[in-house]
């Protein structure tokens, strides 16, 4: 069943991307408030923590942007599914670390099973090798 979508594969970037600005623009500009929606105990000293959380939603704000990019040229398509195949398999790999030390809170366990997911339904839209 991998690729069963893959003529579809433009319009699956132009929706993650979309998703991914919208919802980590957030994390970029505003990181301690997007962190304590989800759960996160802020500490005192939290330079480190608005350095790396602007950090991160910078990159997966620039990530979304891409997969916008990507969806207009079917080279770039087939390099792009790929990649963000491995981002998500390496958010479960984080986030599957982070339970298990019990360091952090449930909704960030809990988002386990949604990059498993997207990771499933990304290879849905692989193009065929």
């Amino acid at each position: 069943m991998l690729g069963v979508y893959h003529a579809h594969a433009p319009t699956f970037l132009w929706v993650i991307g979309l998703l991914m600005i919208v919802a980590l623009l957030p994390m970029a500009l505003w990181p301690l408030q997007w962190a304590r929606v989800i759960g996160w105990q802020i500490p005192a000293d939290n330079h480190l923590a608005i350095y790396y959380g602007r950090c991160l939603g910078c990159v997966a704000t620039a990530a979304g942007v891409f997969a916008i990019v990507a969806a207009g040229d079917p080279v770039t398509v087939s390099f792009y599914l790929p990649f963000l195949l491995t981002l998500w398999v390496l958010m479960v790999v984080a986030h599957v670390w982070g339970a298990i030390r019990r360091i952090q809170p449930l909704t960030e366990s809990l988002e386990i099973g949604f990059w498993a997911a997207l990771a499933g339904v990304t290879l849905l839209f692989l193009p065929p090798a």
